[in-house]
């Protein structure tokens, strides 16, 4: 009788206990649902589209093709580098029978050390940068240069990107300035809300001018986007991010963009004496 009492109160408590559990996650599921259907009403999404992101994006009549370069220079050798960069790259850049040009070349002052950057725009798109390519090959100078070149290398890696189509075409802009280059990994899917934010963004960046270009990714580290700014000095630069957080909409743009990004980096770099960007 004692047994029996006793198994009769331990199902008692498993019954309860399993009933409480089924309640609780009825609630919750209900809940979730409820929490969902709530959020819905202000996330924002981005409608389905059927093109490219690339052709959403881009600037399609114009079909400017972009390459950056990262070179990481051996310290010893950073001077003979940029010093072989001008002796080369500007005679490439000013040739009509090469479709191309150099848009702007630096060192890294802070972020990567000893490295240099170039970024060249192939108008005309991938036949273009097709062209060049064999052009270069049959070019005696250029081979030379790519000889030498590689014995003051530590690594070297590059993209191929699009421009946005909301930015402004970089062009030559005289200095002295810095140049900040900042780079976001995107998370996969989110290159469209991130441009439908950012086509109202810089519109608050260009007080001073300091918008030079904007790029995605095309070839290389995919759902990458690299904004390049220009300033006077480091301090404006600090002047300059401060103020627009005094401008009504900017502190909703990085609310919203802020999560689609996995990670970023911020290079300050400066001209060498071959870039058109000074």
């Amino acid at each position: 009788s004692s047994l029996h009492s006793e198994f009769v109160t331990v199902s008692m408590c498993f019954y309860f206990m399993v009933a409480c559990v089924c309640r609780g996650v009825a609630t919750s599921s209900c809940r979730n649902r409820e929490d969902s259907w709530f959020k819905s009403l202000f996330v924002r999404k981005v409608d389905p589209r059927k093109d490219a992101h690339s052709n959403l994006l881009t600037k399609n009549e114009e079909s400017n093709l972009y390459k950056i370069q990262f070179h990481n220079v051996k310290p010893e050798c950073l001077d003979a580098y940029n010093k072989l960069c001008e002796d080369v790259l500007p005679s490439i850049h000013a040739d009509k029978y090469y479709p191309c040009e150099l848009v702007g070349t630096w060192n890294t002052w802070y972020g990567e050390q000893d490295q240099a950057v170039h970024l060249w725009r192939y108008r005309g798109g991938y036949p273009a940068l097709t062209e060049v390519m064999n052009k270069l090959r049959q070019n005696k100078e250029f081979t030379a240069y790519r000889k030498e070149r590689g014995k003051m290398l530590l690594s070297r890696r590059n993209q191929l990107l699009l421009e946005f189509s909301f930015w402004n075409e970089p062009v030559p802009r005289t200095g002295p300035n810095v140049y900040e280059l900042r780079s976001y990994q995107l998370r996969p899917g989110t290159m469209i809300e991130w441009g439908n934010y950012w086509a109202r963004a810089v519109r608050y960046r260009q007080q001073n001018r300091e918008a030079v270009g904007g790029f995605f990714s095309q070839i290389g580290n995919l759902y990458m986007v690299h904004h390049l700014w220009a300033y006077k000095d480091l301090q404006s630069r600090e002047d300059t991010r401060n103020a627009v957080w005094q401008q009504e909409g900017w502190h909703e743009v990085v609310y919203y963009t802020v999560p689609l990004i996995q990670y970023m980096d911020s290079r300050i770099m400066i001209p060498t004496k071959a870039s058109p960007l000074q």
